[in-house]
């Protein structure tokens, strides 16, 4: 993910570059690093719509404030061109992720889930 926000931030120097490259690259290793156990975690806790809505959602959150922070302390001009990619790979991630364990979990859980006005 360094590599395309370099090359989203090509038209402004190498400098910038190679600055939003190295930035990206270190927010997309701790996310890496932390999504996986966080969500695995946090459906644990949670039962039914909630154990699917709750973990995604509150990843996505915190990894888009995170992208944008370190992204405009940096001071990287294509903001949003540059996490755009990387966003929507960790959301995507999360979502299907998420689903694929509260639904592995047991017969009961899945049946949870379609039931209308169901929370927890």
């Amino acid at each position: 993910m360094g590599s395309w926000a370099a090359f989203a931030n090509r038209a402004h120097g190498v400098w910038a570059a190679v600055v939003a490259g190295l930035v990206q690259g270190g927010a997309s290793a701790l996310v890496t690093f932390t999504l996986k156990s966080s969500l695995e975690a946090m459906s644990g806790w949670l039962k039914g719509t909630l154990a699917f809505v709750v973990p995604p959602t509150v990843s996505c959150t915190v990894v888009l404030i995170l992208l944008v922070v370190a992204h405009r302390l940096a001071g990287t001009h294509e903001l949003w061109s540059t996490i755009s990619i990387p966003y929507a790979a960790s959301s995507a991630y999360a979502w299907i992720y998420t689903a694929i364990l509260v639904r592995g979990r047991s017969p009961s859980a899945a049946a949870d889930v379609g039931k209308r006005g169901r929370f927890g």
